[in-house]
């Protein structure tokens, strides 16, 4: 057998399932989003082409432009994104430059405690988080004991909580990738830019930070998709309409109310954001690689 058909069909069972469970569910998307609604306020996909309604995506895409109706969630879902990817760069690349540079023996011990929070669940963490920042919660009490008389409602609504609670929900994901990236570094290349006379802080601005950029486009890649998403973190810190996400958006119009085609709808927004976003990362990890832009 010729090799290239080697390949391909080796590919083929991977092929299938991406198709089964990737290309057919979008395309079922597509068909709600386009469809109707009959009496009882069902959604009546519309398979063919043909039959098409663009109705309910026109009103997602004009709502979520600047001024529209959905415009404020999709504020909030950019800004409280951006600021938790902030957060997790902020806290994430320390510590994965710590264990990829600075740690030999406890290395692996490190790396299993970095893992860890895997195997407890996501609601569990955040439920611990509810605990934490309740009015009578440990966060609360600190800040009385010096000398805050009174401390912010964390759970009524404030976009610092949950900003925080992105963060380390998805901070794992970020780091992992990061250290990954960090660790392949050749340490000769290093040795090589301070022996030309490069400072500590000039190696690592020159040297290592270019060199984990992919790493590090790659990691808030991971973080950011799930969390343009999540609903349930939001429900859990917040509640409040003020901080309604995309995701909140989303799974109110699926199931609480009539209005699935237009949820569906607002999927599809969603994914045309991360699209850009996506495309935005391809480009800025193939100038990395020194590939054609």
């Amino acid at each position: 057998m010729d090799a290239r058909w080697y390949w391909r069909a080796l590919a083929l069972p991977g092929l299938g399932w991406l198709c089964l469970f990737a290309v057919v569910p979008v395309y079922v998307l597509v068909a709600v989003a386009m469809g109707r609604i009959d009496e009882l306020f069902q959604p009546v996909p519309a398979w063919l082409p043909g039959t098409w309604n663009a109705g309910f995506l026109n009103k997602a895409l004009s709502g979520a432009l600047p001024g529209g109706e959905y415009w404020s969630t999709v504020r909030n879902t950019l800004v409280y994104v951006a600021a938790a990817l902030a957060l997790c760069v902020a806290v994430g690349y320390p510590v994965a430059y710590y264990l990829a540079r600075h740690v030999r023996r406890t290395k692996a011990l490190l790396l299993v405690l970095l893992v860890l929070p895997f195997w407890v669940s996501y609601l569990m963490r955040m439920l611990a988080w509810v605990g934490l920042l309740s009015t009578d919660g440990y966060v609360n009490r600190l800040l009385q004991a010096v000398g805050v008389a009174r401390p912010p409602d964390w759970l009524g609504g404030h976009p610092l909580s949950l900003i925080a609670a992105l963060a380390y929900g998805y901070l794992p994901f970020f780091i992992l990738p990061l250290y990954a990236g960090l660790d392949r570094i050749d340490r000769r290349v290093l040795d090589a830019a301070r022996d030309l006379g490069a400072s500590p802080r000039g190696a690592f601005l020159r040297v290592t930070l270019p060199l984990s950029a992919p790493a590090l486009l790659g990691g808030g890649a991971l973080v950011v998709l799930p969390m343009f998403g999540d609903f349930y973190t939001n429900d859990l810190i917040s509640g409040s309409p003020r901080t309604t996400m995309l995701g909140n958006q989303v799974n109110l119009f699926i199931l609480g109310g009539p209005q699935k085609n237009l949820g569906a709808a607002l999927v599809i927004v969603m994914m045309v954001i991360l699209l850009i976003g996506m495309a935005a990362y391809v480009y800025a990890s193939t100038r990395q690689r020194g590939g054609p832009a």
